[in-house]
């Protein structure tokens, strides 16, 4: 499928209409899905619908915006007005939101065509989209690894070329991670500059909407679509969005690139060492200044992680009782039995594994030792964040320690699942913006990711390096065979 900005010719120009795009995207879903399973919803009849209002405006002669007739997939925790929206989840296997989100109605008022929800972690805890209630998704470089998680629907999509672009969401690494694996470009903004309101919550203080793309441009074409302040989210951000695309350029020379020490080393792959280190070298060659930067406490992001993120976890999700919203369980006894089995039935193991151990350090006696020394470690990384912007202007490191991993691999052991995240968790912490793009392969074709880390609200530092490694390579334009 063509780029964003090629669809756009071939729109203005009438040499393709909206719907023969859409078309193309859902006859293609149609033969992908039995292999790859991406999608939980197909929203056929309103993509083609919104596709024909498209047409019907280059008929009229009116101006369409970049995204206009552009099919998209939408991750399952993003709230769409009249369809289905289940986190991937059986406790809210019936629920229709009888509300839109802010960023799918950016989108819908962009023109862009949205062609399906897709698969994820149940409630978008995990790594590898294992934990779904419905399906298993697959990697579409090899159908028998996984394409990472909890965005894994929305990466196998885009890297299958089902759509074009799509929306994920990152509280510990769920973008960039599955980017990696999938081979494709994916953004985790700064936090607070997406609205979150329509976001089903994990850990509210992490939680983040962004996007993926097949290339660094389209990725900076849909995040100008989603950004900006939103008065219905407390925690957005009031500051100008610039035009992403105008730091698309191939000039890094005097930037400073710092490389995180503490990345490398035991846990890593060599295979994704060795290919990292050729993308960093490429950076040099590009004019680019490398340093060594340490950030002493980065290999402390993932305990404090797993111990803030499940506390707010078991916030969140004590709303799915059975009594408001959602499933419930038949033939309960009385209100404390349809509490517990309503709970025990709806949610899956490794989310009830979230809650408890949320509940437990949220809990009198163990608040102090647990919580509040995470939230203190929290900082220090934060602070070691800040130590480094004062010498570079951005970091890079590997995206995830290994590539992807075979299904059923790592679902008995979930403190291996959990370090997958170990490279992307500490941007989360400090609230920083980062993404992941293809900078190779590995001997069995898995690609690989780099990841690169801006400043507070830095974007333009990300995108700037990003682009100028992007053209001076091929990876970005390798694609699986199906």
């Amino acid at each position: 499928m063509a780029s964003i900005r090629e669809l756009h010719q071939q729109l203005i120009h009438k040499e393709r209409s909206a719907v023969e795009i859409t078309q193309e995207a859902l006859d293609r879903i149609q033969t992908i899905e039995p292999k790859i399973h991406s999608f939980l919803h197909l929203t056929s009849d309103r993509a083609l619908e919104q596709a024909q209002q498209v047409d019907a405006k280059i008929a009229a002669g009116d101006e369409i915006g970049l995204l206009a007739g552009i099919p998209i997939g939408i991750k399952d925790n993003l709230c769409t007005q009249g369809i289905p929206t289940t986190c991937a989840s059986r406790i809210l296997q019936n629920f229709v939101p009888p509300y839109e989100s802010t960023v799918t109605q950016k989108l819908a008022d962009a023109g862009s065509v949205m062609v399906g929800k897709t698969n994820m972690d149940e409630f978008a805890m995990g790594g590898s989209t294992e934990t779904s209630a419905y399906q298993l998704t697959a990697n579409p470089w090899d159908a028998s690894r996984v394409p990472g998680g909890s965005s894994g629907g929305s990466a196998a999509a885009v890297a299958a070329n089902e759509c074009v672009v799509s929306l994920g969401s990152d509280t510990g690494g769920s973008i960039r991670q599955p980017a990696s694996f999938c081979g494709i470009v994916g953004m985790k903004p700064t936090y607070g500059l997406v609205s979150r309101y329509g976001l089903v919550a994990f850990a509210s203080s992490l939680d983040q909407i962004g996007p993926f793309g097949r290339s660094v441009e389209d990725t900076a074409i849909l995040l100008n679509a989603i950004a900006g302040y939103d008065p219905k989210d407390a925690t957005s951000l009031k500051v100008d969005v610039p035009d992403y695309t105008q730091f698309l350029t191939p000039d890094i020379k005097g930037k400073k690139v710092g490389v995180i020490r503490e990345t490398f080393g035991d846990g890593l792959d060599p295979e994704v060492e060795k290919t990292i280190r050729a993308a960093i070298a490429q950076l040099k060659d590009l004019g680019a200044e490398i340093q060594e930067i340490s950030c002493p406490r980065f290999r402390y992001g993932i305990a404090a992680y797993y111990i803030i993120a499940p506390s707010e976890a078991s916030a969140n999700l004590a709303r799915y009782d059975g009594v408001r919203y959602g499933a419930r369980a038949e033939d309960a006894e009385n209100l404390m039995d349809m509490y517990l089995r309503t709970r025990s039935e709806g949610f899956g193991a490794e989310v009830k594994r979230r809650i408890m151990i949320g509940t437990y350090v949220l809990s009198a006696g163990y608040y102090d030792a647990y919580y509040l020394q995470a939230q203190k470690v929290r900082t220090l990384i934060k602070q070691d964040f800040e130590q480094a912007f004062s010498q570079v202007d951005v970091l890079v490191s590997p995206t995830a320690p290994t590539t992807a991993f075979k299904m059923g691999e790592k679902t008995a052991d979930p403190l291996s699942m959990y370090l997958t995240d170990l490279m992307t968790i500490p941007v989360n912490l400090a609230g920083l913006p980062g993404m992941s793009v293809p900078c190779g392969f590995d001997a069995q074709g898995m690609p690989i990711g780099l990841q690169i880390v801006g400043n507070v609200l830095r974007e333009d530092q990300i995108f700037q390096v990003a682009s100028a490694y992007e053209r001076s390579t091929e990876w970005h334009k390798h694609s699986p065979k199906l």
